[in-house]
């Protein structure tokens, strides 16, 4: 059985990067300021032979209130309660605090095994704070260097017989599996539900700082996983959560807010939004959240104009809809302004949400369905060319400088987003807009709304293959049979 380890501790004590070398990808954010990390994080970590759930927490601190620390803090201690085991670190270098000690009391009585560890220990300025790790009264301290990876040996050794008790414990409360069988018919009556995915469906939800994006997400899981609040940009990280939404299993990712690039000038922030534009380009669905006071702002146009050009099925949705008065108005002139604004996603849906009340979620579902399902669509060759051959009769593609250019066949080339080739002479000659009048009549002849299309025009060579070679001479068998004959 695998268990579950949470790192906890105050900020700026090596947090992340030890979760970073335990999964061994650069999941976290790192930066010297602290208090980084917000979030919860959870990872697949491997150490030599043992397979656990990592989770990386926010930096304790001695705060109760609803303030952003005392939010954090609750979201940590929720950590403490849902993992098997805890990493209490402390920072050798500084030795133990009074933040430490009071930390190290709320552990002992929250938490059955405690495992305390001594980060950045390497070098002799260290001695003096591990030895002070003695004081906590949780055993004997391991010395760490997450950043170098030292000391992973020790923490090895004190977490395999804790390993090795979860596994015989799994084991002893397993169900039996040998059990009687009556006979029958053979027929089965149970409708056993078949997986409609077999990987997570990945859905990244983007937008502008305090759009509510990691509220949405928490009404979809059911539960606060994420941290809210009114503060705008509380999550730094791109947090990816499994979920089964109706019945569907997806990774959703939360996002950063992404402001405009002139206003983006900490370090900090600069590496929150690249990690949220990652998320996108790793997604396979992408929504676009909006405020429903301040919609389609010129951020908003960016973001969602981003993963169209990322190739992801792209989903639009309002939040804060439970606070609006005139609803049909307000819906009417975000219909007009998304198809003025946006209309290389001309038909994606526009879906109003509220992440506070859960209104409109199941509609968000089957839109990200629907989106999905078209974003995988492929069109047979024979339909292709068909469809083809009408549209160049309702409008016949232009002759730039009077060459005409002749489209022979269209073939579809990929899906996730659909691509179409289309073989033709002189391919450089089109235009743009001919090219936008097939792409819009795909959309609609083949019922493609809001999915990125790509289209690509390809050359055909219509000369000789074989004109210009050498021609190639009698082969020496000929030769040897026509001397024979001579004599």
């Amino acid at each position: 059985m695998s268990f579950s380890l949470a790192i906890v501790g105050r900020p700026n004590v090596g947090k992340s990067t030890l979760f970073n070398r335990l999964v061994g990808k650069r999941l976290a954010l790192v930066d010297d300021q602290p208090g980084v990390t917000r979030d919860l994080r959870e990872g697949a970590a491997r150490l030599a032979d043992l397979r656990f759930t990592v989770i990386d927490t926010a930096g304790l601190e001695e705060v109760t209130d609803d303030s952003l620390q005392g939010r954090m803090r609750r979201l940590t201690e929720r950590a403490v309660d849902m993992a098997d085991i805890c990493l209490f670190m402390i920072d050798a270098r500084v030795g133990v605090t009074p933040s430490d000690l009071v930390f190290a009391d709320i552990l002992r009585k929250r938490s059955a095994h405690v495992i305390v560890a001594a980060n950045k220990a390497e070098g002799k300025a260290a001695d003096a704070g591990v030895i002070e790790a003695y004081s906590l009264g949780l055993g004997e301290p391991i010395r760490l260097s997450a950043e170098h990876g030292e000391g992973l040996n020790d923490l090895y050794t004190i977490l395999m017989p804790l390993a090795d008790a979860y596994a015989e414990k799994a084991e002893g409360d397993s169900p039996e599996t040998d059990v009687d069988v009556p006979e029958d018919d053979g027929e089965i009556t149970d409708d056993i539900p078949v997986p409609t995915h077999a990987k997570p469906l990945q859905v990244a939800v983007v937008g502008r700082p305090n759009a509510g994006k990691s509220t949405l997400i928490n009404q979809i899981m059911g539960e606060d996983r994420l941290l809210t609040g009114p503060e705008a940009g509380i999550t730094r990280d791109a947090i990816s959560l499994r979920t089964d939404w109706n019945g569907v299993p997806m990774r959703i990712f939360d996002t950063a807010g992404m402001r405009k690039k002139a206003k983006v000038q900490e370090k900090l922030e600069k590496l929150s939004v690249s990690d949220g534009l990652r998320a996108v380009k790793f997604a396979e669905v992408v929504v676009v959240l909006l405020d429903a006071e301040i919609p389609f702002e010129q951020q908003d146009l960016r973001i969602a104009d981003l993963a169209e050009r990322e190739g992801r099925a792209v989903v639009v949705a309002v939040n804060k809809w439970d606070i609006e008065e005139d609803r049909q108005a307000k819906l009417k002139a975000l219909k007009e302004a998304f198809e003025r604004l946006l209309p290389q996603l001309r038909g994606a849906p526009l879906i109003t949400v509220s992440a506070k009340t859960g209104r409109g979620l199941d509609r968000l579902h089957d839109a990200i369905m629907r989106a999905y399902e078209v974003w995988n669509r492929r069109v047979t060759t024979a339909q292709l060319n068909r469809w083809l051959s009408g549209m160049m009769e309702a409008h016949p593609p232009p002759a730039p400088q009077g060459k005409r250019i002749k489209l022979r066949y269209m073939t579809q080339a990929k899906t996730r987003p659909p691509g179409f080739v289309v073989m033709c002479s002189h391919p450089d000659k089109v235009p743009d807009s001919y090219n936008r009048y097939l792409v819009n009549g795909l959309r609609i002849d083949f019922d493609m709304p809001g999915t990125p299309i790509r289209l690509w025009m390809r050359g055909q060579n219509d000369a000789n293959p074989y004109k210009g070679r050498k021609k190639a001479g009698p082969s020496k068998l000929r030769k040897h049979t026509e001397g024979r004959r001579k004599d």
